[in-house]
């Protein structure tokens, strides 16, 4: 029997009614059922999952459904996956998500013509799920990590060679809980000959379920903790010192590190907060530099430094600032800046200066604002806009600085004006630019303010914490309506949500109002 040209893997656990959409998109791929294998292991479900799967089984040859005891993650199904896969590439798809039509013939052309033995479709989000884009620019037939937002799109959502996996016997931590993806995906790009993207299709559509809790990054903190010093440990001794070794371990610090001391630091157990401290000082001192440091917002920088030259208490200080008060204010001396948090010059404290200085990222720290109010209205036009207005504690911005306000690719319209002892910045959106912007199945950006001060040129996410929220508008976009939503993420940064409203929902929605 000749070999299949594509093993599709879809771990399931209790994904109903998601999973349905799923297997529909896979079994009505146009590369054809006879050029593909749908391996779905289900593992443990306890909903409606088994019966939707033996559904498709009995009616498709392509499916074949294997089921095993909860394991706890998708890692043990994936590796199941993968020991009964014959096709000459493999594909995961988690089984809440979806694909584009043409998803796989287009992958697998690619990957024929390029000669790749990894390809990236372009991943965008449903229901405003955030997907980084900057590897999607265009389509490429060979990319490295350095350089090409490779780091930043590091799960398995991607067409391996199955030649390659099984060459270097590439499988998934199982004693991994969090993240088992990354290891996997890292170690398959980085011994791959050739990595191409597919960058004009949407490949992949990921979805955020609207039913999902809203928990905090730390509650389960021993298994982040663990997993983010296997991902740190494994990064290392798999991948030369080097650029692309610097750009892994860059974003590692930029989003593994950097959510271990957001806001919600302040409300989880003391030892949960003590065991972050002490593993981010470790993992910083180890790895982090000038070029592993690269992407690291100016806040989370101050933030690591903290934590690596103070205590806890130090730490939890810092970010109790921003959170109860808002941004600290800047002191000038020269040429230096130096932000004012406790421990800065505090009678007692061991904190060195350098610490809190700032003036090599003096237009990031500009950039930092509090957003102080958020309505929605009528501008001159008529048009309704959602109006933001932010402070930032220096007094002479409007007059030494060019500051923007953007959310990706939407620019607000801005008004600076003085009010001392600070700055007011004034920014709208416009809901209709929004929604049009939008992709159809929805789409969550994150606000941001550049600055040009000093000779540089920085950027920061708006800060939001103490923000009330105004309630969604219900936006018309021909036949489709929309909830535009202003959202807050768990460090209180400023969101920009865009999410479809189905029947169900309206309905729901006017039973609520009733």
């Amino acid at each position: 029997m000749t070999a299949v040209d594509v093993s599709v893997i879809v771990p399931v656990y209790n994904t109903m009614p998601d999973l349905r959409r799923c297997l529909d998109s896979l079994v009505n791929q146009t590369i054809g059922q006879d050029r593909m294998e749908i391996i779905a292991v289900d593992d443990g479900s306890t909903d409606g999952s088994p019966a939707e799967l033996a559904r498709f089984a009995e009616r498709y040859p392509c499916v074949k459904v294997i089921r095993q005891p909860n394991s706890g993650g998708p890692a043990s199904p994936c590796n199941h996956g993968l020991r009964l896969a014959t096709g000459r590439f493999v594909f995961f798809v988690g089984a809440d998500d979806y694909l584009g039509p043409e998803a796989l013939e287009r992958l697998v052309d690619a990957a024929d013509r390029y000669g790749s033995e990894v390809v990236l479709g372009k991943t965008v989000g449903v229901n405003s799920r955030f997907i980084y884009q900057q590897v999607f620019a265009r389509n490429e037939a060979e990319i490295s990590f350095a350089g090409s937002g490779l780091p930043w799109s590091l799960a398995n959502i991607k067409l391996f060679s199955r030649d390659l996996i099984e060459r270097h016997a590439i499988r998934y931590f199982e004693d991994m809980p969090i993240g088992s993806d990354f290891p996997f995906t890292l170690e398959a790009c980085f011994r791959a000959s050739r990595i191409s993207v597919v960058a004009d299709y949407d490949c992949y559509f990921a979805v955020r379920r609207l039913n999902e809790q809203n928990v905090t990054h730390l509650s389960k903190a021993a298994d982040r903790l663990y997993c983010l010093r296997r991902l740190m440990e494994f990064t290392v001794g798999l991948m030369p010192a080097g650029k692309d070794r610097d750009a892994v371990l860059s974003r590692l610090f930029a989003l593994e590190v950097a959510v271990l001391l957001r806001d919600d630091l302040l409300t989880v157990e003391r030892s949960v907060q003590q065991a972050v401290h002490e593993c981010v000082r470790e993992v910083a001192d180890r790895q982090l530099t000038a070029e592993t440091g690269a992407e690291l917002e100016v806040e989370t920088r101050l933030r690591i430094a903290v934590a690596q030259a103070g205590t806890v208490d130090d730490l939890l200080a810092v970010i109790r600032q921003d959170v109860e008060q808002g941004i600290a204010p800047i002191v000038v001396e020269g040429d230096r800046w130096y932000a004012a948090y406790p421990g800065f010059r505090t009678p007692g404290s061991s904190l060195p200066d350098e610490v809190f200085e700032v003036t090599a990222h003096a237009a990031g720290w500009a950039a930092k604002l509090d957003a102080t109010q958020a309505v929605w209205r009528r501008n001159a036009d008529g048009a309704t806009v959602l109006a933001v207005t932010a402070r930032s504690p220096l007094p002479d911005l409007a007059s030494t600085a060019t500051i923007g306000v953007y959310a990706e690719d939407l620019t607000a319209a801005v008004q600076v004006t003085e009010n001392r002892p600070a700055t007011v910045v004034q920014a709208e959106f416009t809901v209709a630019d929004v929604v049009r912007a939008s992709a159809l199945t929805g789409q969550r950006r994150s606000v941001r303010v550049r600055v040009q001060a000093r000779g540089q040129e920085g950027s920061a996410p708006l800060r939001a914490a103490g923000l009330r929220l105004p309630r969604p508008v219900i936006w018309r976009r021909g036949l489709r309506m929309y909830a535009v939503t202003p959202a807050k993420d768990p460090s209180g940064r400023l969101m920009l949500s865009v999410v479809p409203m189905t029947p169900g929902r309206i309905m729901a929605r006017l039973t609520r109002r009733r």
